[in-house]
Protein backbone atom coordinates (compact mmCIF):
# COMPACT_ATOMS: atom_id res chain seq x y z
CA UNK A 1 0.00 0.00 0.00
CA UNK A 2 2.98 2.45 0.83
CA UNK A 3 4.06 1.67 -2.59
CA UNK A 4 1.37 3.10 -4.29
CA UNK A 5 1.77 6.15 -2.76
CA UNK A 6 4.90 6.68 -3.52
CA UNK A 7 5.14 9.47 -6.00
CA UNK A 8 9.06 9.15 -6.10
CA UNK A 9 10.62 10.48 -9.74
CA UNK A 10 7.60 11.95 -10.46
CA UNK A 11 6.80 15.79 -11.27
CA UNK A 12 4.04 17.19 -9.46
CA UNK A 13 3.07 20.96 -10.16
CA UNK A 14 0.58 22.41 -7.22
CA UNK A 15 -0.55 25.92 -8.10
CA UNK A 16 -1.33 28.65 -5.60
CA UNK A 17 1.28 26.24 -3.17
CA UNK A 18 2.04 28.72 -1.12
CA UNK A 19 -0.31 28.73 1.17
CA UNK A 20 -3.06 27.43 2.73
CA UNK A 21 -4.59 24.06 1.11
CA UNK A 22 -2.50 24.20 -1.83
CA UNK A 23 0.39 24.18 0.46
CA UNK A 24 -0.79 21.65 3.01
CA UNK A 25 -1.51 19.20 -0.59
CA UNK A 26 2.69 20.24 -1.62
CA UNK A 27 4.12 18.96 1.33
CA UNK A 28 2.00 16.00 1.21
CA UNK A 29 3.00 15.16 -2.14
CA UNK A 30 7.13 16.38 -1.59
CA UNK A 31 6.96 14.03 1.86
CA UNK A 32 5.91 10.95 -0.26
CA UNK A 33 8.93 11.84 -2.35
CA UNK A 34 7.48 13.78 -5.28
CA UNK A 35 9.68 16.54 -7.27
CA UNK A 36 7.49 19.62 -6.36
CA UNK A 37 6.63 22.92 -8.35
CA UNK A 38 4.83 25.50 -7.27
CA UNK A 39 3.10 29.00 -8.52
CA UNK A 40 1.92 31.85 -6.61
CA UNK A 41 1.18 35.17 -7.20
CA UNK A 42 3.48 36.99 -4.76
CA UNK A 43 7.07 36.74 -4.57
CA UNK A 44 8.67 34.03 -2.51
CA UNK A 45 9.60 36.42 0.39
CA UNK A 46 5.46 37.18 1.13
CA UNK A 47 5.01 33.82 2.54
CA UNK A 48 5.99 32.35 5.99
CA UNK A 49 5.01 28.32 4.90
CA UNK A 50 7.19 25.90 4.33
CA UNK A 51 8.10 25.35 0.46
CA UNK A 52 11.78 23.97 1.61
CA UNK A 53 12.59 21.91 -1.24
CA UNK A 54 10.10 23.26 -3.76
CA UNK A 55 10.84 24.86 -6.99
CA UNK A 56 8.95 27.88 -7.06
CA UNK A 57 7.66 30.51 -9.65
CA UNK A 58 5.96 33.90 -9.54
CA UNK A 59 2.75 33.63 -12.08
CA UNK A 60 -0.39 34.59 -12.23
CA UNK A 61 -2.90 31.87 -13.19
CA UNK A 62 -4.93 34.57 -14.86
CA UNK A 63 -2.69 36.36 -17.18
CA UNK A 64 -2.22 33.80 -20.04
CA UNK A 65 0.75 35.44 -21.80
CA UNK A 66 2.65 34.36 -18.22
CA UNK A 67 1.41 30.90 -18.12
CA UNK A 68 2.26 30.50 -21.42
CA UNK A 69 5.84 31.32 -20.38
CA UNK A 70 5.97 29.32 -17.48
CA UNK A 71 4.49 26.17 -19.09
CA UNK A 72 7.09 26.14 -21.36
CA UNK A 73 10.04 26.11 -19.05
CA UNK A 74 8.33 22.90 -17.23
CA UNK A 75 9.55 19.89 -19.18
CA UNK A 76 7.92 16.84 -17.78
CA UNK A 77 5.17 16.83 -15.85
CA UNK A 78 3.03 13.55 -13.91
CA UNK A 79 0.35 14.70 -11.51
CA UNK A 80 -1.38 18.54 -12.28
CA UNK A 81 -2.65 20.18 -8.73
CA UNK A 82 -5.01 22.96 -9.90
CA UNK A 83 -5.56 24.72 -6.73
CA UNK A 84 -5.35 28.64 -6.73
CA UNK A 85 -8.49 30.24 -6.15
CA UNK A 86 -9.39 32.95 -4.72
CA UNK A 87 -12.48 34.88 -2.98
CA UNK A 88 -13.46 38.59 -2.08
CA UNK A 89 -15.63 39.50 0.69
CA UNK A 90 -17.86 41.60 1.62
CA UNK A 91 -20.27 41.58 -1.14
CA UNK A 92 -17.72 43.09 -3.78
CA UNK A 93 -18.37 39.85 -6.02
CA UNK A 94 -21.96 41.67 -7.16
CA UNK A 95 -19.16 44.35 -8.68
CA UNK A 96 -18.29 43.00 -12.60
CA UNK A 97 -14.89 43.15 -12.23
CA UNK A 98 -14.42 41.47 -9.33
CA UNK A 99 -16.88 38.90 -10.46
CA UNK A 100 -15.29 38.53 -13.31
CA UNK A 101 -11.06 38.39 -11.93
CA UNK A 102 -12.16 35.96 -9.56
CA UNK A 103 -14.31 33.56 -12.18
CA UNK A 104 -10.92 34.14 -14.29
CA UNK A 105 -8.91 32.70 -11.19
CA UNK A 106 -10.76 29.82 -10.06
CA UNK A 107 -12.41 28.60 -13.16
CA UNK A 108 -10.32 30.17 -16.32
CA UNK A 109 -7.13 29.64 -15.27
CA UNK A 110 -8.27 26.54 -14.46
CA UNK A 111 -9.14 25.55 -17.81
CA UNK A 112 -5.85 27.33 -18.88
CA UNK A 113 -3.96 25.41 -16.93
CA UNK A 114 -5.12 22.12 -17.96
CA UNK A 115 -4.79 22.71 -21.78
CA UNK A 116 -1.30 23.89 -21.04
CA UNK A 117 -0.03 21.00 -19.44
CA UNK A 118 -2.14 18.35 -21.48
CA UNK A 119 0.81 17.17 -23.97
CA UNK A 120 2.66 16.82 -20.74
CA UNK A 121 0.17 14.89 -19.12
CA UNK A 122 -0.15 12.54 -21.83
CA UNK A 123 2.99 12.02 -22.58
CA UNK A 124 3.90 10.34 -18.55
CA UNK A 125 0.25 9.26 -18.72
CA UNK A 126 -0.25 11.41 -15.85
CA UNK A 127 -3.23 12.93 -13.83
CA UNK A 128 -5.01 15.78 -12.65
CA UNK A 129 -6.38 17.08 -9.47
CA UNK A 130 -8.73 20.34 -9.16
CA UNK A 131 -9.56 21.77 -5.56
CA UNK A 132 -13.32 22.70 -5.95
CA UNK A 133 -15.15 23.65 -3.07
CA UNK A 134 -18.61 22.57 -1.14
CA UNK A 135 -19.45 25.99 -2.86
CA UNK A 136 -19.79 23.48 -6.01
CA UNK A 137 -22.63 21.43 -4.84
CA UNK A 138 -24.25 24.94 -3.16
CA UNK A 139 -24.45 28.40 -2.84
CA UNK A 140 -22.01 30.40 -0.86
CA UNK A 141 -24.37 33.86 0.47
CA UNK A 142 -22.71 37.15 -0.76
CA UNK A 143 -20.04 35.06 -3.25
CA UNK A 144 -21.66 34.39 -6.58
CA UNK A 145 -18.43 34.27 -8.10
CA UNK A 146 -17.04 32.00 -5.98
CA UNK A 147 -20.12 29.76 -6.13
CA UNK A 148 -20.34 29.91 -9.76
CA UNK A 149 -16.37 29.18 -10.91
CA UNK A 150 -16.80 26.38 -8.45
CA UNK A 151 -19.78 24.93 -9.72
CA UNK A 152 -17.81 25.17 -12.86
CA UNK A 153 -14.89 23.78 -11.63
CA UNK A 154 -16.98 20.43 -10.93
CA UNK A 155 -18.34 20.29 -14.28
CA UNK A 156 -15.22 20.89 -16.22
CA UNK A 157 -13.35 18.22 -13.97
CA UNK A 158 -16.03 15.84 -15.57
CA UNK A 159 -15.46 17.30 -19.19
CA UNK A 160 -11.96 16.80 -18.91
CA UNK A 161 -12.34 13.50 -17.67
CA UNK A 162 -14.78 12.17 -20.49
CA UNK A 163 -12.55 14.16 -23.05
CA UNK A 164 -9.34 13.10 -21.91
CA UNK A 165 -10.04 9.84 -20.58
CA UNK A 166 -9.40 7.83 -23.50
CA UNK A 167 -5.88 9.21 -23.74
CA UNK A 168 -5.27 7.77 -20.36
CA UNK A 169 -5.06 11.04 -18.44
CA UNK A 170 -7.85 10.77 -15.27
CA UNK A 171 -9.30 13.97 -13.53
CA UNK A 172 -10.93 14.40 -10.28
CA UNK A 173 -11.50 16.66 -8.03
CA UNK A 174 -11.83 16.91 -3.99
CA UNK A 175 -14.05 19.68 -2.95
CA UNK A 176 -12.88 20.90 1.11
CA UNK A 177 -15.28 21.82 3.66
CA UNK A 178 -14.15 24.69 6.02
CA UNK A 179 -10.45 24.75 6.29
CA UNK A 180 -8.76 26.69 8.65
CA UNK A 181 -6.49 28.62 6.37
CA UNK A 182 -5.32 32.65 6.09
CA UNK A 183 -7.98 32.84 3.74
CA UNK A 184 -10.83 31.68 6.39
CA UNK A 185 -9.00 33.15 8.98
CA UNK A 186 -12.33 35.78 8.89
CA UNK A 187 -14.64 33.03 9.84
CA UNK A 188 -12.20 30.59 11.94
CA UNK A 189 -11.56 33.98 14.49
CA UNK A 190 -15.15 34.93 15.15
CA UNK A 191 -16.47 33.23 17.72
CA UNK A 192 -19.92 33.32 16.57
CA UNK A 193 -19.78 32.06 13.14
CA UNK A 194 -17.07 29.99 14.23
CA UNK A 195 -19.49 28.24 16.68
CA UNK A 196 -22.28 27.89 14.26
CA UNK A 197 -19.65 25.75 11.15
CA UNK A 198 -18.54 23.28 13.98
CA UNK A 199 -22.06 23.08 15.12
CA UNK A 200 -23.00 22.34 11.20
CA UNK A 201 -20.05 20.05 11.09
CA UNK A 202 -20.73 16.47 12.02
CA UNK A 203 -17.11 16.04 13.12
CA UNK A 204 -17.57 19.01 15.00
CA UNK A 205 -14.55 20.54 13.98
CA UNK A 206 -12.49 22.60 10.90
CA UNK A 207 -10.54 20.33 8.56
CA UNK A 208 -6.93 20.75 8.06
CA UNK A 209 -4.37 21.75 4.58
CA UNK A 210 -2.90 18.14 5.63
CA UNK A 211 -5.97 16.67 5.51
CA UNK A 212 -6.62 17.83 2.13
CA UNK A 213 -3.14 17.01 1.14
CA UNK A 214 -4.05 13.07 2.33
CA UNK A 215 -6.62 13.14 -0.27
CA UNK A 216 -4.86 15.05 -2.98
CA UNK A 217 -2.41 12.18 -2.48
CA UNK A 218 -5.04 9.24 -3.05
CA UNK A 219 -6.56 10.58 -6.11
CA UNK A 220 -2.92 11.44 -8.14
CA UNK A 221 -2.30 8.19 -6.94
CA UNK A 222 -2.83 4.50 -8.28
CA UNK A 223 -4.72 3.53 -5.51
CA UNK A 224 -7.13 6.07 -7.72
CA UNK A 225 -6.43 4.15 -10.90
CA UNK A 226 -10.06 3.50 -11.90
CA UNK A 227 -11.39 7.36 -10.93
CA UNK A 228 -12.00 9.61 -13.20
CA UNK A 229 -14.59 12.61 -12.98
CA UNK A 230 -15.42 12.70 -9.54
CA UNK A 231 -15.15 15.40 -7.00
CA UNK A 232 -15.15 14.19 -3.17
CA UNK A 233 -16.38 16.38 -0.46
CA UNK A 234 -13.95 16.42 1.98
CA UNK A 235 -15.79 18.66 4.82
CA UNK A 236 -16.25 16.70 7.79
CA UNK A 237 -19.95 15.17 6.82
CA UNK A 238 -21.42 19.21 6.78
CA UNK A 239 -22.73 18.54 2.92
CA UNK A 240 -24.83 16.49 4.16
Amino acid sequence: MRDLLDFTGKTVLVTGGSTGIGNGIARAFRDHGAKLIITASRERAAYDTDMDGMDYHQVDIADDDAMRAFAAQVSSLDVLVNSVGTVVYKRKEFQMPTFRHVVDVNLNGVMHACVLFHDKLLATKGNIVNIASVASFRPTRGNPAYSASKGGLALLTKSLADAWGPEGIRVNGLAPGFVATKITAVSYDNPEINEGIVNTTPLRRWGTPEEMGQVALFLASDMASFMTGHTIPVDGGQSL
